[in-house]
């Protein structure tokens, strides 16, 4: 628990010291929702039924743009090495990594996408399931964008890289999600929904932490 909080901590510092990196991600997100009124239509309707998937495509990518920053400054400078050689448990640290990307990008991301989603006139009885599913499923977008990263770490170009390779894991968390809002919006069941991405919520708890660690040996090789 020391060795999580430690690095935890650590990671929230330095995202605090590198604002840029932090904010573009949450920039990118309230231009995107703000301007898809103005490039569409401003049809109250129209925009409603769109809504949940412009937030949820959106905020998949803002998270996207971040990835890369999870591990790349720690590697480029060496500290990444020294933090997997310190004695304790790689699996803790990388997940310590983790909870404090979803804490700089994934929280704000919970917190700002109810705001915008007036601008897109989700029905108000989706406004609960819109936070729910933001709330289970933006873990999992940083835990699965963290193999990703790993893997192409010490490789050129990188980013773009592990965005193709993870990009096909995120389509079930989108299409769940979005499945989950738009059933609240017409009244019908969605505890199902959630169970599903709990479930996978879960499951990349449980095993992504020793991917990662997999994976950033495969990149030390």
């Amino acid at each position: 628990m020391r060795l999580f909080l430690f690095i935890f901590k650590r990671d929230i510092l330095l995202a605090i010291r590198r604002r840029r990196e932090l904010a573009n991600p949450l920039v990118f997100f309230i231009m995107v929702v703000s301007m898809f009124p103005l490039g569409v239509t401003p049809d109250h309707a129209f925009l409603a039924e769109l809504a949940a998937g412009v937030i949820w495509v959106t905020a998949l990518l803002a998270a996207l743009m971040s990835m890369d920053n999870m591990f790349r400054s720690d590697y480029d400078d060496g500290s990444l090495e020294q933090l997997l050689l310190m004695p304790g448990s790689k699996v803790v640290l990388i997940a310590a990594k983790i909870a404090a990307h979803w804490f700089s990008i994934g929280l704000p991301l919970v917190i700002i996408a109810p705001l915008m989603s007036f601008l897109l006139f989700l029905p108000t009885q989706a406004l609960p399931s819109l936070i729910i599913t933001l709330l289970i499923s933006t873990p999992i977008l940083s835990l699965l964008g963290a193999v990703g990263v790993a893997l192409t770490l010490s490789l050129r170009g990188g980013g773009v890289l592990s965005s193709l390779l993870t990009l096909p894991f995120y389509i079930p968390v989108l299409i769940f999600s979005t499945m989950a809002i738009n059933a609240a919006a017409v009244n019908q069941p969605v505890s199902g929904y959630y169970a599903l991405l709990a479930a996978f919520l879960i499951v990349s708890i449980l095993l992504v932490p020793f991917a990662v660690v997999a994976a950033l040996r495969v990149s030390y090789s």
